[in-house]
């Protein structure tokens, strides 16, 4: 990073090119003679990072811990992956009651909790956790698989973000540095996005390319009515949401802008795949019976599921 002036309030900070690939992009780090991944409850010193994680290839970031152990039982049995005998699937970082992580070869499943401040933590430890092991950042894919809520779109539907905005329709993360905002841009990979969209299609999935709404707030910020405070009107509500849909946008959540915009800083292909479980231009709540939201959620996995299996040649 280039000398920043300090008079100026807002910095808008494109990464500069790394003379060599690198998760992390931090001088500091080479003279800690221990890394402590606190909220993974890992470390440089006690763990043999490199041996227990150099072969990684994927990581599946989602914000629920159950959801994300599931979704390693589930990558067990499609990637025909057999434990030795013995063994079954532990939390890695159950000294943590942070986050969840777990392995089944090549890939990582890990929880991020709700919101950008949680994922921000996370992916800088998983960054670092990878640069410890070893691993070729060119070789590496990142995945958040969630769940949002759609404008114009039928429930069900997987949204594969072509773009992260703001609530104000910004491409880009603000965080507060020294005193400063820095700006960071939010970009995502258009080609793996078309390879996940042919995935999708392969596997009869409903999904669209659209561009993704990350709000700080769950309630005011995504303009809902049923939060405890509201200092506006349903017309207000509706007349934001069709700007919104107007200008592209297909869903909103609370996480892709800072999933995007810390994976360009760092270098790393990336992809953020959200079910719909509802359309907000249609209501605030959702009514949606438990079994058939579980089989919508379970849609963004099975896409990431089958791209990772045709990379790794693995046929059913």
């Amino acid at each position: 990073m280039e000398p920043i002036n300090i008079d100026n309030d807002i910095i808008n900070m494109e990464p500069p090119p790394s003379p060599k690939p690198s998760f992390v992009r931090n001088a500091n780090l080479a003279n800690m003679k221990e890394d402590y991944l606190y909220h993974l409850a890992l470390d440089s010193k006690n763990h043999d990072l490199r041996d227990m994680f150099k072969d990684v290839k994927f990581v599946c970031f989602g914000g629920s811990p159950s959801r994300m152990k599931a979704f390693a039982f589930y990558m067990k049995d499609q990637l025909k992956y057999k434990m030795i005998a013995g063994q079954t699937l532990e939390n890695i970082s159950k000294g943590s009651d942070r986050y969840v992580l777990y392995k089944v070869g090549p890939v990582l499943s890990v929880s991020h909790g709700m919101g950008i401040p949680s994922l921000s933590i996370l992916i800088h430890e998983i960054l670092k956790l990878l640069n410890h092991a070893g691993c070729d950042p060119d070789s590496v894919v990142f995945f958040r698989l969630g769940t949002s809520g759609g404008l114009g779109l039928e429930p069900g539907t997987v949204v594969i973000s072509e773009a992260a905005v703001d609530g104000i329709l910004r491409p880009y993360m603000e965080v507060a540095t020294l005193g400063m905002i820095i700006q960071y841009p939010a970009f995502l990979c258009p080609e793996l996005n078309k390879e996940l969209l042919d995935t999708a299609k392969s596997i009869g999935c409903q999904s669209v390319l659209g561009k993704t709404m990350c709000t700080y707030d769950f309630y005011e910020g995504q303009a809902r009515l049923d939060g405890a405070f509201c200092d506006y009107t349903e017309e207000d509500k509706m007349n934001f949401l069709k700007r919104a849909h107007a200008r592209g946008i297909a869903n909103i959540e609370m996480e892709s802008l800072c999933f995007a915009a810390m994976c360009h800083r760092a270098g790393v292909k990336s992809a953020v795949l959200c079910v719909t479980l509802l359309n907000r231009l249609e209501g605030d709540q959702i009514s949606t019976p438990h079994d058939v939201m579980e089989e919508w959620q379970c849609r963004p996995q099975r896409i990431v599921a089958a791209f990772i299996k045709q990379k790794l040649g693995i046929t059913d």
